[in-house]
């Protein structure tokens, strides 16, 4: 079985090495169908909400799956009926390890990363699976 390298732990991986900076999102009004065309055009899977210019929130494909279908909500309801609230967030000093425990004690996916009150970027489950990815590869040459 092949292991992984000290670099290719997670033990010193910070949430910057591996976010996503650009971060789409959507005023708390906007309708779920606009933020649904946003995401489409987008190829993304969420975006995050904001209230008087802050996160409060995010809307990913599956509140759409779940919550639209299920209340029957029509497609002009504001996506702060919809939103996953509250918004768990991480600094993108800290390390990924923490995010990954984090996101699996919540059951969440998606880490917004805030650094002084500011969006700056995302941090998914994705970005550990492509990290370790690079890494497998990177070990087999």
């Amino acid at each position: 079985m092949m292991g992984f390298s000290q670099e290719s732990s997670l033990e010193n991986i910070l949430v910057t090495d591996l976010m996503t900076k650009s971060v789409i999102s959507v005023d708390s009004s906007t309708t779920a169908q606009d933020a649904a065309k946003l995401m489409e055009e987008s190829e993304i899977s969420s975006v995050v909400v904001f209230e008087n210019n802050l996160p409060v929130g995010m809307i990913t494909d599956r509140d759409f799956a779940i919550k639209i279908t299920a209340h029957a909500y029509p497609i002009d309801t504001p996506v702060r009926r919809i939103m996953s609230t509250p918004l768990i967030t991480i600094t993108s000093d800290s390390l990924f390890r923490v995010g990954a425990d984090l996101m699996n004690s919540r059951k969440i996916k998606r880490l917004v990363v805030v650094d002084d009150e500011k969006v700056v970027g995302i941090i998914t489950i994705r970005d550990l699976v492509n990290h370790f990815i690079r890494n497998v590869k990177n070990e087999s040459h």
